[in-house]
């Protein structure tokens, strides 16, 4: 698996204001979309493409299309915080949803949604996820895309915790993983640490 940590000042920035815990849900919003926007920026690298003929106002020549149609799939519901950044960039692609709830005392994913199309082979599938934490949602979302078929994945994330990055390569599923930090570790309660908390809570509002 290639693991691409975007060293980039603006990355930094927008990863302060989502650490800080006196940035309110207007501000993490903002902040998530941006730093979003940057890290899919560089996970798009692998999108296929295709050279197709191009007028312009002076000559012929060639330019470079997408080739196909990506999936792009949150997984709910932190997900969320940086779909739309990624459909900004890749307005064609299609979006596929998992649902995982974290057990609160095994810390294990609990599946409550998967809408996805049955046949993911020959498929370009980016995975957002913002917070990769002890690595088991990430791995069960990983392979109900390649138990469909889907090869190459690609998963963009916010922050690591070391323990999930180790899960997810032993795991050969992903290809490739972008992120924009690998944290110090997970606490007793498999929080990342220094982390940000709770992605989803602070996008959305407690449950």
């Amino acid at each position: 698996m290639d693991i691409i940590v975007v060293d980039h000042p603006l990355v930094g920035d927008r990863l302060r204001t989502l650490r800080d815990s006196a940035t309110d849900t207007a501000g993490f919003r903002a902040a998530m979309d941006a730093l979003g926007t940057m890290l899919c920026y560089e996970a798009f690298r692998s999108v296929p493409t295709v050279e197709i003929p191009v007028t312009t106002p002076v000559t012929e020549t060639t330019g470079v299309a997408v080739n196909g149609v990506p999936l792009i799939v949150p997984v709910l519901r932190a997900g969320l915080g940086l779909l739309e950044p990624a459909t900004r960039l890749l307005p064609g692609a299609q979006v596929g949803f998992i649902g995982l709830a974290r057990d609160e005392e095994s810390h294990e994913p609990v599946s409550y949604l998967c809408s996805l199309p049955e046949d993911l082979a020959g498929r370009h599938v980016v995975v957002l996820d913002p917070m990769l934490a002890t690595g088991g949602s990430l791995v069960s979302t990983l392979q109900t895309l390649t138990d469909r078929g889907a090869t190459g994945i690609t998963v963009v994330t916010v922050l690591c915790a070391p323990e999930g990055v180790k899960l997810v390569e032993e795991s050969g599923l992903a290809a490739t993983l972008v992120t924009a930090t690998i944290d110090e570790k997970l606490n007793e309660a498999a929080f990342i640490v220094p982390g940000l908390g709770d992605a989803g809570d602070r996008l959305f509002g407690p449950r």
